[in-house]
C-alpha cells in the first residue's frame, strides 16, 4: 500500500515509522512542497496522511480529494468547526474515505476502560475527572503552536484528543462547557532568536456536560516546571475506575478488593501503543474500501467542542497578570 505523508515534525517522526512497520511504501514531503504535494496527490497513493500544521490542513486535505484519495487527516481538524464541516462535506460529496488521526481510542489501558463501562462494572457513569501536567512545552521555541491564527493552542492540540475521548467512552455528546485558558510562557524565542509573544495557550481547565448526564472537569498544563502522573478517574453509581499514566487501571467497589489491570510501558515512543493497533485498522479499512471511525464526522464534532472552549477568557498565569 503507497502513503503519501504531508508532514516532516510528528507526521515524519512518530507516524510514518508505523506505516512502514505495516507493510505499507511512504513517501514523505515537506508541508511547504507545494509541487511535490500536488504531484503525490495526482499519484497512484492509496491513502494521503496530512500532519502538516493546522492552517495547512484544509488545504491539503482538499487537494487530496480533489484527486479522489483517501485521506488521514491529524488533529485538530483544520482550524475551526467551519473549515472542518467545509472538508467533511467535500468528502462526502465525493463519496470519499476520511479519517482523523486521534489514536487514543486504541490506547490498550483506555480500550479496556471502555470495555469495563460497557460491561457495566461501575454501574452508571456519573462523572469523570482529569488530570495532566508535564513539562513537554516549557522550553519549546516560538513557533504555530504558540500562535492562535496558525492553529496553535493546547485545546486544539491536547483539548481534541480529551474531547474525542469523552464522546468515545461514552457514546455521548458535549452539550455544554466552559473554560479558562491560560498562558504559562507568555514570551518564548523563535528560530532566530528574537523573543515572540505567545496569543495561544499553553494549559487550560474546563468543565463540560455530556448528553448523557456525565459531567468532567478537566486540568492540563504542558508548560509545567515539573510531570507528575497523568489520572483520569470515572465514578459511577456503583464503583469508579482509575487510570494512573496509561499504565495501571484500577477498578474500585464498595465493599470489594479493587481489581488491577497493569499495561506495559512503551519501550519506544508513547504514541506506539495506540498507533500500531490504528494504523493496522486503517490501512486494512483503506484496502477494503471502508470508512472506520474515527471519521471527519468525528472531526467535525471534535472541532466543535473545541470552538466553545476556546470562546472562553484567555490569562497570563504566569505572575497574575490578569486577562491578555
Amino acid at each position: 500500500m503507497k502513503v503519501k505523508l504531508i508532514g516532516t515534525g510528528f507526521g515524519e517522526r512518530v507516524v510514518a515509522p508505523v506505516f512502514r512497520a505495516h507493510g505499507a511504501e511512504v513517501e514523505i514531503f515537506h508541508p511547504r512542497d507545494g509541487d511535490g504535494i500536488r504531484r503525490a496527490c495526482a499519484s497512484d497513493a492509496d491513502l494521503v496522511s496530512v500532519h502538516s500544521p493546522p492552517y495547512l490542513h484544509k488545504q491539503h486535505v482538499d487537494l487530496a480529494l480533489d484527486n479522489g484519495k483517501a485521506v488521514l487527516c491529524d488533529k485538530p481538524f483544520g482550524l475551526n468547526a467551519g473549515e472542518s464541516r467545509a472538508m467533511r462535506d467535500r468528502a462526502r460529496s465525493l463519496g470519499l474515505p476520511g479519517f482523523i488521526n486521534v489514536e487514543f481510542r486504541h490506547q490498550p489501558s483506555r480500550v479496556k476502560m471502555r470495555e469495563l463501562l460497557r460491561a457495566g462494572a461501575i454501574g452508571t457513569p456519573v462523572h469523570l475527572g482529569f488530570m495532566f501536567f508535564g513539562p513537554g512545552l516549557r522550553d519549546r521555541r516560538h513557533g504555530w503552536l504558540f500562535d492562535d491564527a496558525l492553529g496553535g493552542g493546547w485545546v486544539r492540540t491536547y483539548g481534541s484528543h480529551m474531547v474525542d475521548m469523552l464522546r468515545w467512552l461514552f457514546d455521548a455528546e458535549i452539550v455544554d462547557s466552559g473554560a479558562i485558558r491560560r498562558i504559562e510562557v507568555p514570551v518564548r524565542t523563535d528560530r532566530d532568536g528574537r523573543p515572540q509573544r505567545s496569543t495561544a495557550e499553553d494549559a487550560f481547565s474546563c468543565w463540560i456536560r455530556m448528553d448523557n448526564g456525565v459531567t468532567v472537569n478537566a486540568d492540563t498544563n504542558f508548560s509545567a516546571s515539573v510531570r507528575v502522573p497523568q489520572l483520569i478517574v470515572i465514578l459511577g453509581s456503583e464503583g469508579a475506575l482509575e487510570l494512573v499514566n496509561e499504565l495501571k487501571l484500577i477498578l474500585h467497589k464498595p465493599g470489594e478488593e479493587d481489581q488491577h489491570f497493569d499495561f506495559p510501558a512503551p519501550t519506544g515512543d508513547i504514541h506506539e501503543p495506540a498507533l500500531i493497533p490504528w494504523i493496522g485498522a486503517l490501512l486494512a479499512a483503506v484496502r477494503d474500501g471502508r470508512q472506520i471511525a474515527p471519521s471527519f464526522d468525528d472531526g467535525v464534532a471534535m472541532a466543535e467542542a473545541m470552538d466553545r472552549l476556546r470562546d472562553s477568557p484567555l490569562l497570563q498565569s504566569s505572575g497574575g497578570q490578569g486577562p491578555i
